[in-house]
Order: C-alpha cells, then structure tokens, then sequence
C-alpha cells in the first residue's frame, strides 16, 4: 500500500475503498463510468456477470443496515462471487474476539474481499493495513468518517440527471455534525468539479471547521436553497447524538425541513435526494420525497452499479 494513500498500490491502482478523500478524479470518474456500463445488467433477464466468480466476499457489518448491506450483497451476486454475511450479534466478537482476530480468522477462510460497516471510525483502515496484498478492502461506513460509495453513488445520480458537474450548485441539508455521508459527497464533489457546495443547518449540527473542506456554509434554510440544483437531505441522527443539540424533531421540521415551499427556491428542475433511511415530517415532508424532482429511489438503484464497479475494478487490481 501507497504511504502516501493506504488505499492506492505502487502503480497508483485502487487497491482498497476506504476513503473518497485523497482519491485522483480520474479513479472516481473511471468507478462512475464503469457504473454505467453495469446498468445495463440490473435490466437483463438474467443479471448476472461472471466476473467475481470464484471469489468470496465477507460482508462484516458491525451497525444495522438495510439499503446498504443488501445492495452491496445483490452486486456481489451479480458478479458472480459467493457472499457471506456475518452475523455479528451471533459472531465471537460477543464474546470478546478483537476485531483483527476475527478478521485473520476470516482470512483464513480464503476471504478475497472484506465489505465492512463499523462504529469506530477507522477501522476499516486498520483491517486493510493488517490483510494481505490479495485481499481488498471496502468502506461500507465508519463512525462519523466516511462512506465512500454512498458518496460514489450520490455523484452518479447526480451525473445521470445533471451530466456536468462544472456548472452545479449543490445544498447538503441537515445533520453535517455526525454525517459520515456529507464528508464523502463533499469530497467527491469537489474533486469532480462542482464550483459551489452548501452546507446548511443548525449551528449545533455544522463543525465549525466546515469551510476548510471548500464548501459554503448557511444557517438560514431559505437563503441556503436559493438557486440549487441539487439539495441533498441528510438523515437527523438521534443515535449518534449526545446532549441537547436540538430542541425537538418538530422545531427542525419547521426549521429546516424540506417543504414544497422550500423546494420552490430552488431551480425549477432542481432534484432532492436523500440517503436514507428517511425521517418523514422531520427532515422531509412526504409530498417532496415522493413528488416529482426527488430521485431518492433511483439513488438505492444505482447503487447496485455503483457498488458492482466498485468490487470489479479492486478485484481487477489485487
């Protein structure tokens, strides 16, 4: 692995996804366009490509998870590999295994590819500094750091609705404080182009150190909206929260929901996206997320693409 960037080999290859962050945009563009190509497949009668066959996947996910955890184990059956979940609550990290225990256990079982969800931020980093050179890593979220091919994925719907990127005003919306999603999105935007990206919510919800990251920071809802193309809602995050950052769901809804009025700032063909799993009436009202401009549903879809170019492309590499 690169010193400079564990997840790239000595020729500059992807060898691992842990991170959008440091990645060249000729790697991001590369995954979205052989995303496309996999499209295709998910329409097929019979939606299955051989290449994965013979390799196994782990799906290790140490926090629930639907969308995610499901789409990446229909791409990996796409391509033909053999998947393994783990059932951790069932698993011997209960009964105080450690975490690269488990790990070189799995190895051990000729893993080739390890797809992980975990609490603590950073450990799939750790994972992929202690397996071999054959096996890949894949991010699927970790703690509040990242998740790189939900960011993948947010890119590519945003580049089948919008196809440039060089001319877009994007509003991530909501809780950025312990949102693993906006960090990947807000990298994957401005390494893809995107001249201008808002942050918008609450003073409690936003890190102060925000700007640092290229991006422009509102509080007020109205002026953050105003003339986007895109907003992307984020999920409020009650589990990750300690203390009183809000003063009720009720009082966010009518601060900072999204509304048919609210949406009505934004560009006329502006689309709404959302990550998922969705808080109705507290993040986003029910007409918006299933109105016209939202294309939270085809963002689960190309997801699958996304995700099977993703496994391709390292399993191509290792």
């Amino acid at each position: 692995m690169s010193a400079r960037n564990p997840q790239l080999g000595p020729d500059g290859e992807l060898r691992h996804l842990l991170s959008i962050e440091g990645l060249p945009r000729d790697i991001l563009v590369r995954i979205l366009d052989t995303a496309h190509s996999f499209l295709s497949v998910t329409e097929r009668e019979i939606k299955k490509v051989p290449l994965l066959r013979g390799k196994s996947v782990f799906n290790l996910f140490f926090e629930p998870s639907t969308r995610t955890r499901t789409t990446f184990e229909i791409a990996a059956k796409r391509l033909s590999a053999d998947v393994i979940n783990l059932n951790i609550a069932a698993s011997s990290q209960t009964k105080g295994e450690t975490l690269l225990d488990t790990v070189a256990n799995l190895t051990a079982m000729h893993a080739d590819m390890f797809v992980v969800r975990h609490a603590a931020s950073g450990a799939p980093h750790l994972i992929a500094r202690h397996v071999g050179p054959e096996i890949s890593v894949i991010n699927a979220g970790d703690g509040r750091h990242a998740h790189p091919t939900q960011g993948l994925l947010d890119v590519y719907t945003i580049r089948h609705y919008k196809q440039d990127f060089t001319n877009l005003t994007v509003a991530i919306v909501g809780d950025l404080l312990h949102s693993r999603v906006a960090r990947s999105e807000i990298h994957a935007l401005t390494t893809l182009g995107v001249p201008e990206v808002r942050v918008v919510g609450p003073r409690t919800l936003i890190p102060q150190d925000m700007e640092k990251l290229g991006v422009r920071v509102f509080h007020d809802m109205n002026e953050g909206l105003r003339g986007v193309d895109v907003v992307m809602m984020l999920r409020l995050q009650n589990e990750r929260m300690n203390g009183a950052l809000l003063p009720s769901s009720h009082e966010y809804f009518k601060t900072y929901g999204l509304t048919q009025k609210r949406l009505a700032l934004a560009k006329p063909d502006a689309i709404v996206m959302h990550p998922g799993p969705m808080n109705r009436g507290v993040e986003i009202d029910s007409s918006v997320a299933d109105g016209a401009q939202s294309v939270i549903l085809p963002q689960v879809t190309f997801g699958i693409a996304v995700r099977m170019a993703v496994m391709s492309i390292l399993a191509g590499n290792t």
